[in-house]
């Protein structure tokens, strides 16, 4: 296998000058690139990453700490978090931590070692003992103790367009489904602005807000529509806890959309082109990857800057747990 020394020999130049095409270093004569980029070629070298890492005390890798990559928002924030990564010339370590607070604690400790540069995280464990100041850290949703910069969808006006949209298609008995974490974060606000909309309508609607873990919500259901019948438009936290609902819902004899309209909150897709086809409010993912990116390599240049918070608007897309109108 080729090294530096190798390739100084064969381009006739120094170990600090290929050091320095290397690492792209300014002010190199043209014909010494030229001459470092051919020996480079020619002996097919690869540079040790990890070394130039030791070196620089930057590995060029950012731990990406998701819930589950089973679930598909989650998976779809990655995808565009590498893309994102990958165009700044940076690596991801993904972090399937499965809620798993000490395996979260494990990635933040690697940034104190220098193994990895930075989190991105979406959590909702507790860990805000382990956030350190001065971590490059950047959080989608979650609020921490510390201040932290974070990007978020607009939670609380996808709440408010689901409302909207819900009586826009003729429902008039509404309700919410959702459950809800003990640490707070932002996906709260969804169902704050379905809430905050309805009452400004006087408008009586019903919930089913459940603090997690929620192992089944088909006796709430039935308690539900037991105690009100006429419900006939429902908003789920979540497309993921749509579709759980409306098996729940289809199980029990109800037709989706003509008995009872669902609406989800995601708009996640089943592959890369293809969106789930319900009806669900759309966070903007590229942008919300893209987002944490730029916040991490601003704290990775400056671990001290002031905290930022970036937030995006969301759209409603029609699907077929809504009717025609």
């Amino acid at each position: 296998m080729a090294t530096m020394k190798d390739v100084a020999k064969l381009a006739g130049v120094s170990l600090g000058t290929v050091s320095r095409v290397i690492n792209k270093a300014s002010g190199i004569k043209p014909s010494t690139l030229a001459k470092v980029e051919q020996a480079i070629r020619e002996l097919n070298y690869i540079p040790d990453e990890y070394a130039r890492g030791l070196k620089t005390q930057s590995s060029k890798t950012v731990a990406l700490i998701i819930p589950t990559i089973w679930h598909p928002f989650f998976s779809e924030f990655a995808y565009f978090v590498e893309k994102s990564l990958d165009s700044l010339g940076y690596k991801m370590l993904l972090c399937n931590s499965d809620g798993n607070s000490e395996e979260e604690h494990k990635y933040i400790k690697m940034v104190k070692q220098n193994k990895i540069d930075a989190i991105i995280a979406i959590t909702y464990s507790d860990i805000d003992q382990y956030i350190y100041s001065g971590i490059p850290f950047v959080s989608l949703d979650r609020y921490f103790k510390q201040k932290i910069s974070y990007v978020e969808s607009d939670n609380y006006q996808g709440g408010q367009i689901a409302a909207q949209e819900l009586l826009k298609h003729g429902a008039k008995q509404l309700a919410y489904i959702g459950s809800h974490s003990k640490y707070p974060n932002d996906t709260m606000r969804r169902k704050k602005g379905f809430d905050d909309y309805l009452k400004e309508k006087n408008i009586e609607f019903f919930d089913i807000y459940l603090q997690e873990p929620v192992k089944d919500f088909e006796p709430s259901i039935k308690e539900l529509l037991a105690a009100h019948p006429n419900i006939d438009g429902i908003f789920c936290h979540n497309d993921d806890r749509l579709l759980n609902v409306k098996h729940i819902l289809e199980k029990l004899g109800y037709r989706i959309p003509d008995d009872i309209q669902l609406i989800g909150f995601d708009g996640v897709s089943s592959s890369k082109d293809w969106p789930i086809e319900i009806s669900t409010i759309r966070q903007p993912v590229p942008k919300l990857a893209e987002g944490a990116v730029s916040l991490v390599m601003k704290k990775i240049k400056n671990p001290n800057i002031k905290n930022e918070i970036y937030k995006y608007p969301v759209t409603f897309r029609e699907g077929n747990t809504t009717k025609n109108y």
